[in-house]
């Protein structure tokens, strides 16, 4: 370990472009992890949604396309088009003490949906990683049509 840090300072001023791009890349992970930690909202796995499910009957709002909902959506899920999302809505303020999780087709609109739930006041608030795709790789229950 003595030998590494004597030499780390030459291996520092050889290669400065590659020591400057992993500082830069170091920090970048951290932010991006400090920054998950904190925000308000938290990303579910399949089986973690499962068991959300089980133990206190989230309110599920898939906000996928009408076409993708109807080939396949979780069993309970209440379809809103992205473009008629508003958590301020009558429907939805009604649960601000439930437990809300966000789903769409990858997982990446529902951040953001999840964030505008948050601001709303929405207290307990998740998001599907991976959206539809993860729930049914996950082979988990998925129903048709409306």
């Amino acid at each position: 370990m003595n030998d590494f840090l004597h030499k780390l300072p030459t291996f520092v001023g050889n290669h400065l472009a590659l020591s400057a791009l992993f500082v830069i890349l170091l920090v970048a992970v951290i932010v991006t992890q400090l920054m998950t930690l904190l925000r308000k909202y938290k990303e579910l796995t399949p089986a973690s949604l499962t068991l959300l499910m089980n133990r206190e009957n989230p309110l599920l709002v898939d906000i996928s396309p009408r076409d993708s909902f109807e080939k396949g959506h979780i069993p309970g899920a209440k379809h809103v088009l992205m473009s008629q999302f508003d958590p301020e809505s009558k429907d939805l303020a009604k649960a601000k003490d439930l437990p809300v999780v966000v789903i769409c087709r990858a997982g990446q609109t529902a951040q953001g949906a999840a964030q505008r739930l948050v601001k709303a006041g929405f207290q307990r608030v998740y998001f599907l990683g991976g959206g539809m795709g993860a729930w049914t790789q996950a082979q988990l229950p998925v129903a048709k049509g409306k």
